[in-house]
C-alpha cells in the first residue's frame, strides 16, 4: 500500500498561495512604518502591551492557584487525636510530590500514588506489620477509592474550565494530532523568519512569554490535581483506620445500645421513636448537691435530694429536654467517696459520656479524693487515642454557705472586689481549680440549696450550650464507634449465613456436576 507522507508539497503550496497576500501585507506595513519614523513606536507599543498582557497572565496564575488551594482538603475535626501525626506524614507526601515525577499520560500513577498514600496511613495503625496494607479488606479498599473519586471528581468539575466537556476520547484526539499540528506551526515559523525577520523576532518572544506562562498554569494544575488526590485517598484511609469509615449507610442517628436501653428506662416506652441523645453524666462527692443539680437543670423534682446514705446505688438516667439543647440524656452516678462507687463502672459510663458535670462543695476543703478519681478519669481518656475526651465542667455548688453565711443578696459579680461574698467566691474557685487541677474557666459557681437557687438558669446553661458543638462532635464519634461494632457482627451472621447455605447446597452441587 502507498503510503502518502505528512507534509505533502502541493498542499504546502496550496497554504503559502493563501497566507502571501497577509505575509506581503505584514511586509509593507514594517516597510510604512519605518518609511514614517513609526516603527519605534510600534516596537514600544508592541512591547508594553506585551509586559502588560505577561502581567495580566501571572495576575490570573496567581488568582487561579489561590482558589486552587482554598480547595485544600481539610483534616476531619472528629478524628481521634492519633490520626493527627498521620495527616501530618499525608501532607508531607502530598508536598513533595511533583509533577515531573507523575505525568498524567501514564495511568500507572494512579495506583502508585494510592498504594503509597495508603501504605503511608497504615504504617502508622500497623507499625510491627511488614506489609501493613494487606491488613485492609477489599469491601474497604473499594470503599476507599470510591470516596476519594467522588471527592476529586466534583472538584475537577468545579474548578478546571470545560472539564464537563471533555472526554477521554477528546483528550487522546488532541495528543494524537499535537505533534502533526506542531510540524505544520514550525513550517510557518520558519517562512515568517524569512519574510519579515523583525515581526519575527517579536512574535517568538511574546510566544515564548505566553508558553511559560501557559506552562505555569499546566504545572500549577497537575500539581493541585496529584496533591488533591494524595489528600483524598489519605482522608479516607484515616477515616477507615481510626474507625470513622463504614461499609453501611451514613446514618448515625439511631441510638446506640447504651443510649436505647437508658431511654427506656427513663421513658417506660420501648416503641417510642428516638434519635441517638447527648450523655450527660454527673460525677461528684457525696452531698455536693448531684441530685440538686438534677432538680435545678429539669425545674422540677427529679431525681432524690442528696441525703445520708447516698441515694443513687447505679447510673440514673433521665431524659433531659429543654429549648436550644439537643435531646438529651442526664445520668447521676454514686457519689466517689460512697461505699456504692464502683472505678469500673465509672470509667464505663465516662466512656459513653458526650459532655461531664463534675459537682464539688465549695464549702469543703477536703478535696484529696476528688483529684484521685479525676486522674483516674483522666489517665483513662488519654489512653484511649482513638477518642476526644467529652467536655468537663466543675459545678461548685454550696457558694451561698462561704462567708459571709448570713449574707445572701445576688447576683454577684465576682469581679467587685468590694463586696466581699464576691470575693468568697471567687476565691473559692482558684482554690478548686488548683485542688482539682482544671482551668478555672471551667468552674461555673452555683447555690442548689432550697429557696436560694442560683446561676443555674443562666451561667451554667450558658456553659453547657458553650460546649456542645464539641459535645455533638464526641457523639458522634461515640455513635460511628458502635456502628462499626455493630456492622461487624451483622457482616459476621450474614457471611456466615451464606457459608452455611453453600455447605448446605455443595453436595448437590457436586453431585450435579458429577453427573454431568
Amino acid at each position: 500500500m502507498k503510503r502518502f507522507s505528512l507534509i505533502n508539497p502541493l498542499r504546502l503550496l496550496v497554504f503559502l498561495l493563501l497566507i502571501l497576500p497577509i505575509l506581503v501585507l505584514l511586509a509593507l506595513g514594517v516597510a510604512w512604518l519605518w518609511q514614517n519614523d513609526y516603527l519605534i513606536y510600534w516596537l514600544g507599543a508592541s512591547v508594553a502591551c506585551g509586559l502588560l498582557g505577561y502581567s495580566l497572565q501571572h495576575w490570573l496564575i496567581q488568582y487561579e492557584s489561590q482558589a486552587l488551594q482554598n480547595t485544600t482538603t481539610e483534616p476531619n475535626p472528629t478524628w481521634p487525636p492519633s490520626a493527627d501525626a498521620v495527616w501530618q506524614q499525608v501532607e508531607a507526601l502530598a508536598e513533595s510530590t511533583q509533577p515531573e515525577d507523575w505525568p498524567l499520560e501514564n495511568g500507572a500513577w494512579v495506583m502508585e500514588l494510592a498504594q503509597r498514600t495508603m501504605q503511608t496511613v497504615a504504617h502508622n495503625y500497623f507499625p510491627n506489620v511488614e506489609k501493613p496494607l494487606l491488613e485492609l479488606t477489599i469491601p474497604h479498599t473499594l470503599l476507599i477509592i470510591e470516596r476519594a473519586s467522588r471527592d476529586l471528581r466534583q472538584d475537577v468539575a468545579e474548578k478546571i474550565p470545560f472539564s464537563h466537556r471533555l472526554t477521554i476520547g477528546d483528550l487522546f484526539r488532541l495528543h494524537r494530532w499535537k505533534a502533526k499540528a506542531e510540524q505544520l506551526f514550525n513550517i510557518y515559523r520558519a517562512g515568517n523568519v524569512i519574510v519579515n525577520p523583525v515581526n519575527a523576532l517579536f512574535s517568538e518572544t511574546w510566544r515564548h512569554l505566553r508558553e511559560r506562562s501557559l506552562g505555569l498554569v499546566k504545572d500549577e494544575l497537575h500539581r493541585w490535581f496529584l496533591r488533591t488526590y494524595i489528600r483524598k485517598v489519605g482522608y479516607y484511609a484515616i477515616d477507615l483506620y481510626s474507625g470513622r469509615l463504614s461499609l453501611g449507610n451514613d446514618d448515625v442517628d439511631m441510638p446506640t445500645p447504651n443510649s436505647e436501653a437508658d431511654l427506656t428506662q427513663a421513658t417506660q416506652d420501648a416503641n417510642q421513636q428516638r434519635e441517638e441523645p447527648l450523655r450527660i453524666l454527673v460525677l461528684g462527692r457525696s452531698n455536693a448537691g448531684r441530685s440538686s443539680l438534677i432538680n435545678a437543670l429539669f425545674g422540677e423534682l427529679t431525681a432524690a435530694t442528696d441525703t445520708l446514705p447516698d441515694t443513687t446505688n447505679s447510673i440514673q438516667p433521665f431524659v433531659l429536654s429543654r429549648e436550644g439543647l439537643s435531646q438529651a440524656i442526664i445520668l447521676d452516678s454514686p457519689g466517689c467517696d460512697s461505699p456504692l462507687f464502683n472505678r469500673e463502672q465509672m470509667l464505663a459510663a465516662a466512656g459513653e459520656a458526650d459532655l461531664i458535670l463534675w459537682v464539688t462543695p465549695a464549702n469543703r476543703p477536703d478535696r484529696q479524693l476528688e483529684r484521685d478519681c479525676l486522674n483516674d478519669l483522666r489517665a483513662f481518656q488519654t489512653e484511649r487515642t482513638h477518642r476526644h475526651a467529652p467536655p468537663l465542667l466543675v459545678v461548685m455548688s454550696f457558694i451561698d454557705r462561704l462567708r459571709p453565711i448570713n449574707e445572701w443578696q445576688p447576683p454577684y459579680d465576682l469581679n467587685d472586689t468590694t463586696n466581699a461574698k464576691s470575693v468568697h467566691i471567687n476565691q473559692a474557685m482558684q482554690v478548686v481549680a488548683s485542688d482539682l487541677a482544671v482551668p478555672v474557666a471551667s468552674i461555673v459557681p452555683v447555690s442548689l440549696s432550697e429557696g436560694k437557687v442560683y446561676n443555674v438558669d443562666d451561667a451554667l446553661w450558658s456553659a453547657i450550650l458553650n460546649h456542645q458543638t464539641d459535645a455533638l462532635r464526641v457523639r458522634l464519634m461515640r455513635c460511628l464507634d458502635a456502628r462499626k461494632n455493630a456492622e461487624n457482627w451483622t457482616m459476621l451472621r450474614h457471611q456466615m449465613v451464606s457459608t452455611g447455605r453453600l455447605l448446605k447446597e455443595l453436595p448437590e452441587l457436586l453431585l450435579s456436576k458429577h453427573k454431568k
